[in-house]
């Protein structure tokens, strides 16, 4: 029988020391308005930070892709939480991704509004070509080890 490998890439008690971090630091409550992500967060260990530089945490998301929960190619799964701050309506026509425009485009740059844009583009170009394509960025992106 096997058994989970359970790897701790988030620190525990996560979500109260991050509302601790953002009370203490203005900027970044910023930072975390706009993208809804930190460069430096303080709710991720060591491993979770290699795993997310090198895009391995994005693996487990394969079993939802399986599941037909999920896509290969599409617009980023956001927290529902954060669909209020979400200003497009395309995100919602589409199934959710592992990789997509914004990943290979944006990522960890703009803001989190500005990946409605992406999900706009993506379903007005949507294709099989158009998804090969984005696969074949996701492959230097990963390579560029440019994930957090």
């Amino acid at each position: 029988m096997f058994r989970m490998l359970k790897i701790r890439t988030m620190v525990p008690d996560a979500e109260a020391r991050l509302l601790s971090f953002l009370d203490e630091n203005s900027e970044a409550r910023r930072e975390w308005d706009l993208k809804q992500k930190l460069h430096d967060d303080p709710r991720v260990t060591q491993l979770g930070h290699i795993l997310r530089r090198t895009s391995l945490d994005e693996l487990p998301q394969l079993w939802n892709v399986l599941k037909g929960d999920m896509s290969i190619v599409g617009p980023r799964p956001m927290m529902e939480d954060q669909k209020q701050l979400y200003p497009g309506q395309d995100y919602y026509a589409l199934r959710p991704g592992i990789t997509g425009l914004w990943q290979i485009s944006d990522r960890s740059y703009g803001s989190f509004a500005a990946r409605a844009s992406f999900d706009t583009v993506y379903n007005r170009i949507l294709s099989f070509g158009t998804d090969l394509r984005i696969l074949a960025a996701t492959v230097g992106v990963v390579l560029r080890c440019t994930g957090r």
